[in-house]
């Protein structure tokens, strides 16, 4: 679990990036898109939307006021946008790094000639 400090209109609040966050702002960017792509379904994911916000404020202390929940969510899936940036280039340079030690472990490997019979 990450921890993270977020200041919102001049309040810090501290947030735990849990993998159930992660899973909730990927949620409410779902519940969003579908709501731009489709404005007729707004009134019929208002509801998850409002429901997600409210989960994903669980997860700073001190609890938010109502003045500071838009600015709060936007703060927050800015960060797990970053840190799920920086995972991903972590991940990508380790698959990199394993690339190369196979690479060079098979160039350096003995290599063994057969012997044929004459």
């Amino acid at each position: 679990m990450i921890s993270q400090e977020i200041t919102v209109n001049g309040k810090k609040f501290r947030l735990s990036m849990t993998d159930q966050l992660l899973m909730d702002v990927r949620r409410l960017k779902a519940l969003y898109n579908a709501a731009y792509e489709d404005p007729e379904s707004f009134e019929e994911v208002s509801s998850a939307i409002s429901n997600t916000i409210n989960q994903i404020a669980t997860a700073v202390e001190p609890n938010v006021s109502d003045s500071d929940l838009d600015g709060l969510i936007q703060s927050i899936m800015k960060a797990v946008d970053e840190k799920t940036k920086e995972a991903d280039e972590v991940k990508t340079k380790h698959a990199e790094d394993a690339a190369k030690s196979i690479k060079k472990a098979t160039k350096s490997a003995p290599k063994f000639a057969k012997k044929t019979r004459k």
